[in-house]
């Protein structure tokens, strides 16, 4: 029997919902103590099972994913909240209501998995996952070792300003250049464990040590600017205590 995290999945499509139990039970630390077919139904059963964390789908009759969510907050125990859609316009409105995540259909593995870190360092969770790479340091002379141009480029941290997803390739930022890989965030997060990276958003990974300004946003969010870059980088309010903790003295 499983034991770990318990996870409750609420969608009124079946198909979505099989889908993602199936990706779900691929990870050992992950129980699924229900389902249900409706906002209605899901908060009932919420309510019942108490779970950790509740994957919600947005679009449902009567009581939607974020209304759902809404009615949770009354919660002696709120369990993590991960929205499931197939729009994602949806994301602003889903940080309003303080998910930690969301996840677009149909699934990604990699972005799943992602995710699945997220609830795990929330929860402080211990329990590895079925065939995941385990976490190394980088020695002081290590390199990053990318691809570009037809030849191989190996990059030292401190190079590194951030990383970010897109699609299904990772592009990691230096002061000058930009790489496309096909290592996911969490992998590239494992293995500069050891050197002041952070994520700030799920599909951002920031260099601490570049960051110049952070800058309130709206809802309690904020985005940071790195050195040599215009682009102004989200961080989830979930991640911003812990950010202004690792920045300031």
């Amino acid at each position: 029997m499983k034991t770990g995290i318990r996870v409750v999945v609420v969608d009124d499509e079946p198909y979505s919902r099989d889908e993602l139990k199936f990706l779900l039970g691929q990870y050992d630390d992950i129980e699924i103590v229900a389902e249900a077919d409706s906002g209605e139904k899901g908060l009932e059963v919420i309510m019942k099972n108490e779970p950790d964390v509740a994957f919600l789908d947005i679009e449902m009759p009567r009581m939607s994913g974020m209304e759902l969510a809404q009615a949770l907050k009354n919660m002696k125990k709120t369990p993590l909240i991960i929205f499931a859609t197939a729009y994602p316009d949806y994301a602003a409105r889903a940080f309003r209501v303080q998910a930690l995540d969301y996840i677009l259909k149909p699934f990604d593995e990699e972005e799943l998995a992602e995710t699945i870190a997220m609830i795990r360092e929330r929860l402080g969770a211990s329990v590895a996952g079925a065939g995941e790479k385990q976490e190394f340091l980088l020695s002081p002379a290590a390199r990053l070792a990318v691809e570009g141009d037809g030849r191989i480029v190996y990059l030292s941290p401190e190079e590194i300003t951030y990383m970010f997803r897109e699609e299904r390739e990772t592009v990691i930022c230096t002061k000058d250049e930009k790489y496309s890989v096909r290592t996911t965030i969490k992998d590239l997060e494992a293995k500069l464990k050891g050197y002041p990276f952070f994520r700030t958003h799920k599909s951002y990974l920031v260099n601490l040590n570049k960051v110049n300004e952070l800058i309130p946003w709206f809802n309690g969010a904020y985005q940071v600017k790195v050195e040599g870059s215009k682009e102004e980088i989200p961080v989830s309010r979930n991640y911003v205590k812990e950010l202004r903790d690792r920045l300031e003295l």
